[in-house]
């Protein structure tokens, strides 16, 4: 009789092989079976569990999405006004666990195949809008609605664009420089809004 919980360990241990072997090789030159290997299980396995390479890619997607939003999650609870929750979002997407240099990879994977994959184009429009919408939510407080539109979308960008320059630079990660980037675009934009307000 398997052991209870060896089904999700295997799982797991294939989804943190899978990110490994993306950031060594790149996504398109990596196999099933090579995944299977560096997680310690045979081939047939992997196929049992997720079907397809695409699928294993979408399951590494939902995990890694899981962990982000868990990482937004803890910090919104300790955030007590929309300023503070603005940081926790940002602070959020580049947590410790997510922003290095192996999941950074992974991600940069899952864009590209989420132009050909359904099921990752789906997770990644989630993803998208669950970003713009909070942080939409929380600018509204200093902002009418069609500007905090704009800025959620501003900061959004700026945010997948660090993911993106990191993934393609060979510089070590510095999350505390990336967040203060986009803490400062926030500041600045909002700053922006106070004075147009008071001059009007």
């Amino acid at each position: 009789m398997p052991k209870v919980g060896m089904e999700a360990e295997r799982r797991r241990s294939l989804i943190d092989a899978t990110v490994d072997a993306i950031h060594e090789r790149g996504y398109s030159d990596i196999t099933m079976a090579q995944i299977a290997k560096r997680a310690g299980v045979s081939g047939g396995l992997v196929h049992h569990y997720f079907g397809s390479k695409d699928q294993l890619l979408a399951a590494t997607m939902r995990h890694l999405l899981t962990e982000l939003g868990r990482a937004i999650t803890n910090g919104l609870a300790k955030a007590e006004t929309p300023r503070e929750r603005i940081s926790a979002i940002i602070q959020g997407n580049f947590s410790v666990d997510q922003f290095q240099p192996a999941v950074i990879a992974a991600w940069l994977a899952f864009y590209v195949q989420s132009r050909t994959t359904d099921s990752n184009r789906r997770l990644l429009k989630i993803y998208a809008a669950r970003l713009a919408s909070n942080l939409t939510f929380n600018l509204r407080a200093f902002m009418p609605r069609d500007d905090a539109l704009r800025i959620a979308e501003g900061t959004a960008s700026m945010i997948d664009g660090v993911w993106i320059r990191q993934a393609l630079s060979d510089t070590k990660t510095d999350r505390q420089a990336a967040i203060a980037m986009v803490e400062d675009y926030v500041e600045t934009q909002i700053a922006a809004q106070a004075a147009q307000t008071k001059n009007k």
